[in-house]
């Protein structure tokens, strides 16, 4: 158990590298969050030390912080995205994200097969190629004022159905192993259960907003509205993670819901505050658990630089192919936008460390592709978007190629 003196110097030593990290990446011309991931690795176990492993473990304060640090930066991307935006790039969005999983999963499976894995454990390590980090170019698109473009739409509409899609290989590979089969009924009643709960949480949840916001303001509290919907936001992410989602695509939904009310601006800006105190610790968090020494030999860094490549390429591709209909340059936004695997790559890998799949270093290269793809990604679509057309360019392609 730690002492409290300890937690509160583990947290300073957190976000003061959170606030040098961001700020020489953004002196550098690169997203903040490029600095911050970077400065988790720095100051964590592989380097300085001053976050130790056991720190950063499952249910510790940090990772506790880290995790409502994700939720509350999809919840605040939720609150700039609207419904009716989403179901515009619905069909563009739904092939970006079937391909941006069939591709990368594709590609995966076959290089691990072809490095000797088995195929029950190959599969294993491909569902580390399929799901994105919604988180990680969320905070870019937002960084860079970017949310209510076309291509942040298709993105983020993209990444609930990849996560339900990864939740889905996920289950099949994890009851694959130790030559075990699978029970196809059992994962159509979860895959109908996710489906549910999105439709009715995101459908039902913004149509009775937008009828009545009023009683948000009837408590004395002038707070009231910000507390109410911060309540509907955790309590939403617990409800996805017992649908088998991602806390962030409940957190996610509650943003959109809350997106409908009278009070949506004024929420944002009472957002601002606690983004600025609490998302830092995923970033840094998430970089902190990659294990530098495991990666300290020539076969190693050849091997992660293999599937690296893979990783980033395979993910263009689903996103490119998937979004080509609104031109290339959207396209290879899109395309990028999906790349960052971060904390989903790293919680499977830890999936497959327990269940005897990886050896450590097979799990520090997971986790090091993982965090890479997050790190290389920002800069690339900061500088894509900055090249991207005007938004009354936008509107343009918009109205011609969506319905």
């Amino acid at each position: 158990m730690q002492h409290a003196s300890d937690i509160l110097f583990t947290l300073f030593v957190v976000f003061i590298a959170a606030q040098l990290g961001g700020e020489i990446a953004q002196r550098l011309k690169l997203p903040g969050v490029v600095g911050e991931i970077a400065a988790g690795c720095v100051v964590g176990p592989s380097l300085l030390g001053l976050i130790t492993p056991d720190q950063i473990a499952v249910g510790m304060p940090l990772d506790v912080l880290a995790e409502i640090g994700v939720v509350l930066l999809l919840f605040s991307v939720g609150l700039e995205t609207r419904l009716e935006d989403l179901k515009k790039v619905g069909k563009v969005a739904f092939l970006v994200g079937v391909l941006g999983v069939v591709i990368p999963f594709g590609m995966g499976s076959l290089w691990a097969h072809g490095s000797g894995f088995s195929w029950d454990k190959s599969l294993f390590v491909a569902a580390a190629f399929v799901a994105t980090s919604a988180g990680i170019t969320a905070r870019v698109l937002q960084e860079l004022h970017a949310l209510q473009r076309i291509e942040s739409k298709v993105i983020l509409g993209a990444a609930v159905i990849d996560d339900i899609l990864a939740m889905l290989l996920l289950g099949v590979v994890v009851s694959l192993q130790g030559g075990g089969g699978f029970d196809p009924l059992h994962l159509l009643v979860v895959l109908a259960g996710a489906i549910g709960f999105i439709a009715l949480i995101g459908w039902g949840g913004t149509r009775v907003m937008r009828w009545n916001s009023n009683w948000l303001e009837k408590p004395r509290d002038p707070h009231s509205p910000l507390m109410i919907v911060l309540a509907m936001c955790l309590g939403l992410a617990y409800l996805s993670t017992l649908f088998g989602l991602a806390a962030i695509i409940g957190a996610f939904l509650a943003g959109m819901i809350a997106s409908e009310t009278q009070q949506r601006h004024t929420l944002e800006k009472q957002m601002m505050p606690l983004l600025a105190l609490l998302t830092p610790f995923f970033f840094v968090v998430t970089g902190s658990k990659i294990d530098l020494h495991e990666l300290a030999n020539a076969d190693a860094l050849i091997m992660l630089a293999v599937i690296t490549v893979i990783a980033i390429v395979s993910k263009l591709a689903g996103g490119w192919l998937g979004s080509l209909s609104l031109g290339r340059r959207s396209a290879t936004i899109i395309g990028f936008g999906m790349v960052p695997r971060g904390e989903v790559g790293v919680v499977i890998a830890s999936l497959g460390l327990a269940a005897g799949v990886f050896t450590n270093r097979m799990y520090a290269i997971i986790v090091a592709m993982s965090l890479l793809t997050a790190m290389v990604t920002p800069p690339v679509l900061a500088w894509l978007l900055k090249r991207a057309g005007s938004d009354s360019e936008l509107q343009e392609i918009d109205s011609k190629i969506l319905p």
